[in-house]
């Protein structure tokens, strides 16, 4: 499975981008998955939901189907985080994957970096990081594009995926 990741610090412009490279992408005939990974305790279900009850009797997964999309949630209950590669094997196959977060990860990924944001840049201590997507112009030993250049960011990743 192709796999591409978009990397940054919080408020750098992660999901953003992710969101016009998706279009872009899937605009362009490609099919495209998306792996987030969140930082703090995250729940797609609402209580009083019928899922949600069954989850909270104990499920240790439930999977919700409609006419319109299928959701699977597990409680991990205590057991560690699955690795990046668990959660890639979960996924139908697709052209290409973009990864949002996962910055430890050995994925390719381009890192999304907004000056006004105050953190400083990972790419130099970063080999994963394959280009920058800055607000800013940079001075760095890989290609630096525009933030908003959805196309030629797209157009890099592609490449380096072999698409």
């Amino acid at each position: 499975m192709r796999v591409f990741g978009v990397t940054g610090w919080k408020n750098a412009g992660k999901t953003g981008l992710m969101e016009r490279l998706v279009a872009e992408i899937t605009g362009r005939g490609f099919t495209v998955s998306t792996v987030k990974h969140a930082h703090h305790s995250v729940d797609v279900d609402q209580p009083g939901t019928d899922s949600h009850r069954h989850r909270m009797a104990g499920a240790s997964e439930v999977l919700l189907a409609s006419g319109q999309r299928i959701a699977v949630m597990q409680e991990l209950r205590g057991t560690p985080e699955p690795p990046l590669a668990d959660l890639l094997a979960r996924l139908s196959p697709v052209d290409l994957v973009l990864i949002e977060g996962f910055k430890r990860e050995d994925h390719p990924k381009i890192e999304a970096f907004r000056a006004e944001a105050g953190h400083a840049l990972m790419a130099p201590k970063n080999t994963t990081i394959r280009a920058v997507a800055s607000d800013t112009p940079l001075d760095l030993d890989r290609p630096v594009y525009d933030l908003d250049d959805t196309a030629g960011i797209a157009d890099f990743i592609l490449k380096e995926v072999g698409l």
